[in-house]
């Protein structure tokens, strides 16, 4: 049995750049990853199998749509020496549809496990293929750590390693599914849309509050069609800024969990206490990043 951990993916900023001729955005994105996530074992077996269990297992789709279950059978498919089956579990510790890549963090945890449970070595090339047909946000989960992103999800590059940095994710238990929200963006095919981040100075990753003012120069251009959809973004920022010690706050992927960023896990902590008192049906957890 092989465990693997599936963090959270935080995207402190999402730029949408434009739109290919082939219908897929091209975007550009400082991902991040936290401390918290769903947890992933496989087993051997003689076929594909998903079972799940924790808090938010209830949520998610039957097994057959799962995106864990098209991830392993894309690597059978991909890889001769993995046999097509084997015995996936999830604990689901994340809300589901809530812009921190759940599913996507499940997926590349899938795959990652699969390769070490048949001792197999698969190029990064080959495997971030896989990945990309799987979803745009899946490739930089296969190695969760801090990186920029950009093309349609399938160009992952290093980042600086970010300083101590604490955050607050808060969801307001409001799925938002993915697709109407890039199509609330209006955007034709082969059109070009906005500007690019800017780039960050060579001291921007050396403490919260310098991280903290470079992203304040940044976006995340799926936020206002998300949160005309929904309401309750509005209402979570507004709960994070208010927060003592908070340097700013955004809204993950296409929502609707928003973080705020701390310089210091008590003032993380202390806020997130003072959320979860205000709002008991958010769901409110401190972490740190990475």
């Amino acid at each position: 049995m092989i465990e693997e951990f599936a963090p959270a993916k935080i995207n402190l900023s999402l730029h949408v750049l434009g739109r290919r001729e082939d219908g897929y955005h091209l975007l550009e994105s400082l991902i991040a990853f936290a401390d918290v996530g769903d947890e992933v074992t496989v087993s051997k077996a003689g076929h594909f199998s998903l079972k799940v269990s924790g808090r938010f297992a209830d949520e998610l789709p039957p097994a057959g749509e799962n995106i864990m279950i098209a991830a392993a059978e894309a690597l059978a498919h991909g890889a001769s020496e993995v046999p097509p089956g084997a015995e996936i579990t999830l604990k689901k510790n994340l809300p589901v549809a809530s812009g921190i890549g759940g599913g996507s963090a499940n997926a590349a945890a899938c795959l990652r496990g699969l390769l070490a449970l048949n001792d197999v070595t698969m190029s990064d090339t080959a495997l971030n293929q896989i990945a990309v047909g799987l979803g745009a946000d899946v490739p930089v989960c296969l190695h969760p750590k801090v990186s920029f992103v950009s093309g349609i999800g399938q160009i992952v590059e290093p980042a600086p390693a970010l300083p101590e940095v604490h955050v607050v994710l808060v969801n307001p238990r409001v799925a938002v599914p993915t697709g109407p929200v890039f199509q609330a963006l209006g955007l034709l095919q082969g059109a070009v849309a906005s500007e690019p981040a800017p780039a960050p100075s060579r001291t921007a990753f050396r403490s919260a509050e310098a991280l903290a003012e470079y992203l304040l120069e940044c976006r995340n251009d799926l936020e206002p069609p998300a949160a005309a959809m929904v309401r309750e973004i509005g209402d979570v920022e507004e709960a994070l800024f208010a927060a003592e010690g908070c340097l700013m706050a955004r809204m993950s992927g296409s929502g609707a969990t928003c973080f705020g960023l701390f310089a210091h896990a008590d003032e993380a902590r202390e806020a997130a206490s003072g959320l979860e008192r205000d709002h008991s049906g958010w769901w409110v957890t401190p972490t740190r990043l990475s």
